[in-house]
């Protein structure tokens, strides 16, 4: 038996205020004290210079009139620029990649809240990730009226104004978490669900015991095996 030390692609989703860029942070923390595995923290749209510039236009809303295909089309532009020039360098490294949404929430955001045809997006997902799936994805499901309350304070808090999905309203969250919880019903082997609505600190202990049962060696210090010949 030849010891394997290997990454992972961990994805988080969920609907606007869930606290995913916080448990990413605190994942990203806990990962690399517990494992020699390098990790790569990111998120979509963006995660490179031309995602990044895509994000732009998307978030401030200038896409919004031509429709949610063009939107999707655009997050897909960004996502092979994201997976060519940073998630499957990383994978292929061995390294751990946190991502703060993924394909997931096209589906959602652009399928059920948005109104496009599921088929469309699968195919359209089929192109642009092709093999480059999760592991494991996380979804932070929360109310979302209590999620929308926490954007708003922490888009105060930033001094800016509501970004061109927050201040839709609550009837397209309330789509979206339907959605989100529907794609984890539709696979369980690879998404969980976890209740945004505790503290932070149960969240992030939540994360870890999904880690734990569903990735072992990131954080138990365990090691994966491999047949050796």
């Amino acid at each position: 038996m030849q010891a394997r030390r290997s990454g992972a692609f961990i994805t988080f989703e969920g609907g606007e205020g869930a606290g995913k860029s916080t448990q990413i942070g605190r994942l990203a923390v806990r990962l690399r004290g517990a494992s020699s595995i390098p990790v790569v923290t990111t998120r979509e749209p963006g995660g490179s210079a031309k995602a990044e510039a895509i994000r732009e236009a998307l978030l401030a809303g200038t896409v919004k009139r031509h429709g949610p295909f063009a939107e999707a089309l655009l997050f897909s532009a960004a996502r092979i620029d994201h997976l060519d020039t940073m998630i499957r360098p990383a994978l292929a490294r061995g390294e751990t990649v946190l991502c703060d949404r993924f394909a997931d929430s096209t589906r959602a955001y652009q399928g059920a809240a948005g109104g496009l045809d599921p088929a469309l997006l699968s195919a359209l997902e089929r192109v642009v990730i092709g093999n480059t799936r999760p592991d494991l994805t996380l979804i932070l499901d929360l109310d979302p009226a209590i999620g929308l309350g926490r954007a708003k304070a922490r888009a105060g808090e930033g001094g800016g104004g509501a970004d061109r999905f927050e201040a839709e309203a609550l009837g397209f969250h309330t789509r979206l978490r339907e959605a989100f919880l529907a794609i984890a019903a539709s696979e369980p082997e690879r998404c969980v669900v976890i209740d945004a609505g505790l503290s932070v600190d149960a969240v992030e202990e939540a994360i870890a015991a999904a880690i734990i049962a569903r990735l072992p060696h990131h954080l138990t210090g365990a090691e994966a095996t491999d047949d050796a010949a």
